[in-house]
């Protein structure tokens, strides 16, 4: 027993050291990597797009960056402390210069001086954000220009870093755009609903609302998949679920019950709040889930698989299938129903943000949004 326990041991301490060197070894390519980038740009002749262009481009940046300054130190310094970081960068010393790069160029941020001879940095925002609004502004200032800075921010600046800053403060300062950007873009963009073709054991999460493939959709959002023998496998999709968030119990009916499509067949509660579910088809139970109706929590990572609620034999299957959604058109339920959704809110926003129900991210529909509406609300959403 104890050799047993010395020898996981000593695989446990292996493992931990291979792991620290592939890793290490990793670290040390990238950075390799990024430090040939920098001495490429340095070599390299890009007058033909801009004059006094310097560009170090790496794979997979974390974000692209143009930086206009008519000081080549304070360029040299965002390009080495930025490029071993991960990020592509590209400089120039003249805001015209930059403003011919970014019609021709994608970038994530422009980093500009305030004080520079022919173009000043507010001139710089003001044709950036009318050109490509989309680029964030980075305002460089110094301490005597801080006000005016700040001034570029009503002009579209996202924010303003001052000189003199150290390798650190500058990196810092990087990574919390990146985040700032991150963040926007993903509120102003709205869920996507994807027909997957992966494991439908695999858990689903995010925003995004998945259909497993070969899945028909009902209208009130139930799931059905027709199985080898001919039963048909019922359950709650990813719409409903997603949207309502935890479910503390499901009402099932009992096996041998006669179905008849649009009556009754299941319902949820949420705390005193109850959403039944009419049957989508015509048919008789064959089994109920029992252990899902007991415990609703496995529909968090995916209500599709194990997940069903009922195995129905069908009688008029070949009729009821004419109204119900597969592929495209499921999307396109889905999509139909996500804009009901966000006008909801739109319509509710001031309540809904008294009932301390976030509207901030409108279109992120994000696991657990009805949890907070009152019954009223609820009733009507």
């Amino acid at each position: 027993m104890a050799l047993f326990i010395i020898a996981v041991i000593v695989f446990v301490i292996a493992d931990i050291i291979i792991r620290f060197v592939i890793k290490t070894t990793r670290d040390k390519k990238i950075q390799k990597e990024r430090r040939e980038a920098l001495e490429y740009s340095i070599n390299i002749d890009y007058s033909r797009e801009a004059k006094s262009l310097k560009r170090a481009e790496i794979a997979d940046p974390a974000a692209k960056i143009l930086c206009v300054d008519d000081e080549a130190v304070i360029l040299d310094s965002f390009r080495k402390i930025l490029v071993l970081e991960g990020y592509s960068v590209d400089t120039v010393e003249s805001g015209p210069e930059a403003l011919s790069l970014i019609k021709s160029n994608d970038y994530d941020f422009v980093f500009t001086d305030l004080k520079m001879p022919e173009m000043d940095g507010v001139e710089v925002t003001k044709a950036v954000k009318y050109l490509r609004p989309d680029i964030d502004v980075i305002i460089i200032t110094g301490y005597a220009t801080v006000e005016t800075a700040v001034e570029c921010m009503k002009f579209g600046a996202m924010d303003y870093v001052q000189k003199p800053f150290s390798e650190d403060e500058l990196l810092e300062f990087t990574k919390k755009l990146v985040i700032k950007r991150n963040d926007r873009i993903d509120k102003a963009l709205k869920p996507r609903v994807h027909i997957t073709h992966v494991s439908t054991e695999e858990k689903l999460s995010g925003k995004d609302f998945y259909i497993p493939g070969g899945i028909f959709i009902s209208q009130n959002h139930c799931w059905l998949r027709i199985e080898q023998d001919g039963s048909i496998k019922i359950g709650l999709d990813d719409f409903a679920t997603k949207i309502v968030g935890k479910i503390d119990n499901i009402e099932i009916s009992n096996p041998g019950m006669k179905l008849t499509k649009g009556q009754p067949l299941f319902s949820i509660k949420q705390k005193n709040k109850i959403i039944t579910f009419n049957s989508p088809i015509d048919g008789q139970i064959l089994q109920n889930n029992i252990e899902l109706s007991e415990n609703p929590g496995g529909l968090a990572d995916s209500p599709y698989a194990d997940n069903w609620i009922f195995i129905v034999d069908p009688v008029n299957l070949d009729i009821d299938l004419q109204s119900l959604k597969i592929g495209n058109s499921a999307v396109a339920l889905y999509q139909n129903d996500l804009e009901l959704c966000i006008n909801f809110i739109k319509e509710n926003e001031k309540e809904l943000k008294k009932e301390d129900v976030s509207t901030e991210r409108l279109y992120d529909l994000y696991r657990g949004m009805m949890e907070n509406l009152d019954e009223d609300k609820w009733s009507r959403f």
